[in-house]
């Protein structure tokens, strides 16, 4: 097999170390395997620049796989490039949307084993790329305060349920209790979607379908599919916002009657102020952001199809 690059945080914990010793493991046993600790995007562009023809290893969450990508796009090599995952962040929402096994030993297998196919990007308007999800408004804040939620309550755990996975949505619980609605112009492929006389609570563009450790906030988006999963809720009432944040919880969200969901290619946000979390990282205020597909961006190791 080819020899293999694994990259991963510097800054990950003992915990993290130890379950990715049993992966490597399993990696070296069929293939040469080199591993490159970065932990800011200088180092990370020097371990990409001595890379050569090396397959390429994620060992991280969704904020590694997002760093990688992106040094990758803005070196000009990500379409050459097949990237392989071994999730051991805390919310990993992009391994649990493309069917890569959370296990680390399990997810080291299919990187030797797994069926190497291309996946879409999304590019905004100043050329940065979202792996995962972007969504705006009161999703934001979620992400904001369900951060802080997800690392307390990922510690606690009953058997194999890790709690984390619960801070998306009680940060939306919390985010629904204070913010007013917002008034934006949505655009999908030059169709305005939405005008500025429909507030929203919040718009959210899916590559992936899951964000916050497993909350499915756009559930049909599929990274292979070429389009973008848009969802656009207008839950801006007193009783509304709770009724949404509960079904939200439960992945029913889309069956609501303020809740609208299309599909595009580009996508395209202005009007009052509002923050932006781009694959977990928030960014704002803001007042106009758009989005494009890139289709077939690069490959990913994922699980054979049939």
């Amino acid at each position: 097999m080819d020899p293999l690059l694994v990259i991963t945080n510097s800054d990950a914990g003992t915990a993290d170390a130890q379950r990715l010793e049993g992966a490597l493991d399993i990696l070296r046993r069929s293939a040469s395997v080199e591993v490159s600790a970065t932990s800011n995007p200088g180092e990370l562009d020097g371990v990409l620049h001595r890379a050569g023809s090396r397959r390429i290893v994620v060992a991280g969450g969704d904020g590694s796989m997002h760093a990688v990508v992106a040094a990758l796009h803005r070196r000009h090599e990500l379409a050459d490039r097949v990237l392989g995952l071994l999730p051991v962040g805390t919310g990993n929402d992009f391994a649990r949307g493309n069917g890569i096994p959370l296990d680390v030993v399990e997810a080291a297998e299919l990187v030797l084993h797994g069926e190497p196919r291309p996946v879409d990007l999304l590019i905004d308007e100043l050329g940065d790329i979202v792996v995962n999800n972007v969504h705006v408004g009161a999703g934001a804040q979620a992400s904001r305060r369900g951060h802080r939620w997800k690392h307390r309550l990922g510690a606690v755990g009953v058997g194999k349920v890790n709690l984390g996975k619960l801070g998306y949505p009680i940060g939306a619980l919390l985010a629904a209790t204070h913010p007013p609605a917002v008034r934006l112009r949505v655009k999908v492929d030059g169709r305005v979607v939405n005008d500025l006389d429909r507030p929203v609570l919040m718009v959210a563009l899916g590559n992936g379908a899951r964000v916050g450790g497993g909350t499915e906030l756009n559930p049909d988006a599929d990274t292979e599919d070429g389009r973008i999963d848009v969802m656009i809720s207008r839950s801006v009432g007193p009783f509304a916002k709770f009724a949404y944040v509960a079904h939200l919880s439960r992945g029913r969200h889309p069956e609501r009657d303020d809740v609208v969901q299309l599909k595009g290619s580009t996508v395209a946000i202005t009007g009052e102020e509002f923050w932006c979390s781009a694959d977990g990282e928030v960014h704002g205020p803001e007042r106009r952001r758009t989005w494009r597909l890139e289709p077939a961006a690069y490959s990913l190791i994922l699980p054979p199809q049939g």
